[in-house]
């Protein structure tokens, strides 16, 4: 009873509440209908700028920050590795150009890197830019051989700046879109790459550099991966993924994350049998300066 008697109590309160002060009562109403309607017409702006190129005022320069991590099948970190670079693009002619690489190297989990090594290499390396040339057997053909790393410099930018300006007429907000599926690229040199399902997706807005900015979201998973180079050979699988900040404005990147993780089996030159490595790498790209 004393139950009962309580159930009715808090029901009477509730029903007091709802239906004994309809004033208060319409104007919970009016705010609860102004919000929804607020909140529809904000999603109904969500849309991507149609039509809309890359907007180059001038040269842009970009640091890319990328350090690999070698480690073993216990998770023990044998050796570091971090390549840092600067990137610019807007040149004349549609050009970019890549100055100051450096590498540092480290062993093990903690020790301190060593004095970074400039890549003479690629100090003033220009071209057009255009990913699918970066592909052909002459494009680095002042690189020496084992130079695997610094094409990956080359690699990502362009994979970034693909995957951040050139889906812009796909992407609806949380809404996974396949870019690429099963696709075999072949690397001069390097070995071969295949691309199982890249998966792009807008995921929001924010803020870099005082630029409003669409967030987009990309990954592949269980990618073969097979490379040959100076004698080492390796098989195993890639998995990679990462965010593009880029500006609604203008197209330019304002900032970009990648991560990789490289599982296989590796035989060294002049070794007979394997083994397993992990190689996890992760790196941002970031703008230094721009007009």
């Amino acid at each position: 009873m004393r139950n009962r008697t309580a159930a009715s109590f808090i029901s009477g309160l509730v029903l007091w509440a709802v239906f004994g002060l309809p004033g208060q009562s319409l104007l919970v109403q009016s705010v609860v209908a102004q919000s929804v309607s607020t909140q529809k017409k904000s999603a109904q702006t969500w849309n991507l700028p149609q039509g809309t190129t890359v907007k180059d005022a001038g040269p842009r320069t970009y640091r890319f920050t990328v350090e690999y991590n070698t480690a073993n099948t216990k998770g023990e970190t044998l050796r570091r590795q971090r390549l840092t670079g600067e990137y610019a693009r807007g040149l004349a002619g549609g050009e970019v150009v890549w100055k100051n690489v450096t590498e540092a190297d480290a062993d093990g989990a903690t020790a301190p890197f060593g004095a970074a090594q400039k890549r003479d290499f690629m100090e003033g390396f220009r071209y057009h830019n255009d990913l699918s040339s970066t592909l052909k057997p002459e494009f680095f053909k002042a690189f020496p051989p084992t130079a695997v790393f610094e094409r990956n410099l080359v690699w990502d930018t362009g994979m970034i700046e693909h995957f951040g300006q050139d889906f812009f007429a796909h992407l609806k907000l949380n809404q996974p879109y396949h870019s690429i599926s099963d696709d075999a690229v072949n690397m001069p040199d390097v070995g071969t790459f295949h691309n199982r399902d890249v998966v792009l997706e807008w995921i929001g807005r924010s803020q870099r550099n005082g630029q409003d900015c669409a967030l987009i979201n990309y990954q592949a998973f269980f990618n073969p991966l097979e490379i040959a180079n100076g004698g080492m050979t390796l098989k195993g699988r890639s998995d990679y993924w990462g965010q593009i900040w880029v500006s609604v404005a203008t197209k330019q990147i304002e900032y970009g994350t990648l991560n990789e993780s490289v599982v296989g089996e590796m035989k060294l030159p002049g070794q007979d049998t394997t083994q397993t490595i992990n190689v996890f790498r992760s790196g941002t790209l970031e703008p230094v300066s721009a007009k």
